[in-house]
C-alpha cells in the first residue's frame, strides 16, 4: 500500500466518513467529513483530497487534504454519518442530533434541522431533565436513529420536527452504537457485551433478539454490518477483540479474534470488497484484515508475511456448518485454513486512532494525536 498522507489540524478527531458517491457514478471518494473532541471548540469540517498525491502545475507534490469548510459543533462530536450528498448527521455529547447541510457554491455549512433534547437521562436523582450523551447515529434516507448513554433508541425522519418513534427504556445500559441490518431492522451493542435487535414492525418496546458474549461483560462500543450479508455482523469492544457474528443462528459470536491491546474503536467492513476489514484502537494502530481467499496457504498458523503482516487462526469456533464458508469467508468453519492476514496501516504507533472510514481505494482516519491520515491506494 501507498503511503498514508498526514495532515495536524489542531484538534483531536474523533469521527471521520467519506461523503458517498453517486448511485452509479465512477468517481472516487474525494470529499470526507471529520468531527472534533475534546477542545474548546469543537467543529464539524469537510475536507477535500483533489488530486491528491499527483504533482501540481507547479510540480511539487500535492499531498495535502484541503479544508473546504467547517462550523461550530456544541459539545464532543459522538458520531457522524452523511444522509445524503449534501447533508451530515452528528450526534453530539449534549444529547442533540444536528442535521449540517454543506452548499458547494459558496463553501460554507449550516444547521438544517436539529434535535436538541433527543437523549436525556431523568428519573430519581437527576434533575428534571440532563442531557445524554448521543453516543451513536446510522442513516438511511429519510431515517435517522439514534442511541444513547441514556438507553433510549430514536427514530428520526429528515422532515419530522419529533421523532417518529422512540423506544425510552430499550436498555438499562449504554447504548454504544447502532447499525441497520435491514430496513426496520437495527442492531445496538451495549456496554454490557450484548447485541440486541430490533425490529420498527413491532409495537412493543422488546428487542426481537438479543444476542452476547459469554462470561465477562466486555463492553462493546463499535459494530459493522456485511454489505452483502446482512447476517454477518462484526463487534469490537473494550477488549481489543474482533467478534464475527452470525445473526441467524446461536446467541455467541461465530468467531473472536485477538485483535488490539487496548479498546477497539471503530470496525468497517470495505463496502465493496468486504473479504477486507478495517479496525482501530485507543492503543494507537490501525488495522487491515484480509480474509479473501487468495491469502496463500502457510504450513503455520502463525506466520511471519513480510513487514507488518501476520496469519492468526480464528480463536474458538461454533455451530460449525459445512455451507457456512461457501456464504462468507467471515463465517469459514476450518481454523486450520482460516487464515486472515493482518497488516498494520500505520508506519508508527500514535496517540489513540480514534475514527476510520473506508470507499473504493480511499482510506481515512483521525486521531487523538491531532492528525487526519489519508491514502488512495489501499489495495496497490
Amino acid at each position: 500500500m501507498e503511503e498514508l498522507y498526514a495532515k495536524f489540524v489542531s484538534e483531536k478527531i474523533s469521527k471521520t466518513r467519506w461523503r458517498p458517491v453517486p448511485p452509479g457514478s465512477l468517481q472516487t471518494a474525494e470529499t470526507f467529513a471529520t468531527g472534533s473532541w475534546d477542545n474548546e471548540e469543537n467543529h464539524v469540517s469537510l475536507w477535500s483530497i483533489g488530486d491528491f498525491g499527483n504533482p501540481d502545475s507547479d510540480g511539487s507534490l500535492e499531498g495535502d487534504h484541503r479544508l473546504l469548510c467547517d462550523i461550530k459543533h456544541h459539545g464532543d462530536v459522538m458520531d457522524l454519518q452523511f444522509f445524503d450528498q449534501e447533508r451530515i448527521v452528528a450526534a453530539s455529547s449534549t444529547g442533540c442530533v444536528t442535521i449540517f447541510l454543506h452548499h458547494p457554491n459558496n463553501q460554507t455549512l449550516s444547521v438544517s434541522q436539529q434535535w436538541t433534547t433527543a437523549h436525556y437521562h431523568t428519573g430519581p436523582g437527576s434533575p428534571s431533565y440532563c442531557s445524554a450523551p448521543c453516543t451513536g447515529v446510522v442513516c438511511d434516507n429519510p431515517e435517522i436513529v439514534t442511541v444513547g448513554e441514556d438507553g433510549r433508541i430514536n427514530l428520526f425522519r429528515a422532515d419530522h420536527k419529533e421523532a417518529v418513534r422512540t423506544i425510552d427504556n430499550a436498555d438499562s445500559s449504554t447504548l454504544h452504537a447502532v447499525t441497520f441490518l435491514r430496513t426496520p431492522e437495527i442492531l445496538t451493542v451495549n456496554s454490557i457485551g450484548q447485541l440486541k435487535i430490533w425490529d420498527f414492525r413491532q409495537q412493543g418496546n422488546e428487542p426481537s433478539q438479543i444476542l452476547s458474549l459469554t462470561g465477562d461483560r466486555v463492553p462493546l462500543h463499535c459494530v459493522d454490518r456485511h454489505p452483502n450479508q446482512q447476517h454477518v455482523v462484526a463487534t469490537g469492544g473494550q477488549d481489543g477483540m474482533l467478534s464475527i457474528w452470525d445473526v441467524r443462528q446461536g446467541t455467541m459470536p461465530v468467531s473472536l479474534l485477538k485483535a488490539h491491546e487496548a479498546e477497539m474503536w471503530e470496525v468497517h467492513f470495505h463496502p465493496s470488497n468486504p473479504d477486507h476489514l478495517f479496525t482501530c484502537s485507543e492503543d494507537g494502530s490501525l488495522w487491515h484484515w484480509d480474509a479473501s481467499t487468495d491469502v496463500p496457504e502457510k504450513s503455520s498458523l502463525f506466520h511471519q508475511g513480510g513487514r507488518t503482516s501476520t496469519f492468526l487462526s480464528h480463536g474458538i469456533n461454533h455451530q460449525a456448518n459445512a455451507h457456512q464458508s461457501l456464504t462468507s469467508s467471515w463465517l469459514s468453519t476450518d481454523p486450520a485454513k482460516d487464515r486472515i492476514e493482518i497488516t498494520s496501516l500505520l508506519p508508527s504507533r500514535t496517540l489513540s486512532v480514534n475514527t476510520l472510514d473506508v470507499l473504493g481505494p480511499c482510506l481515512v482516519c483521525g486521531t487523538d494525536a491531532e492528525a487526519i491520515y489519508v491514502t488512495r491506494q489501499l489495495f496497490s
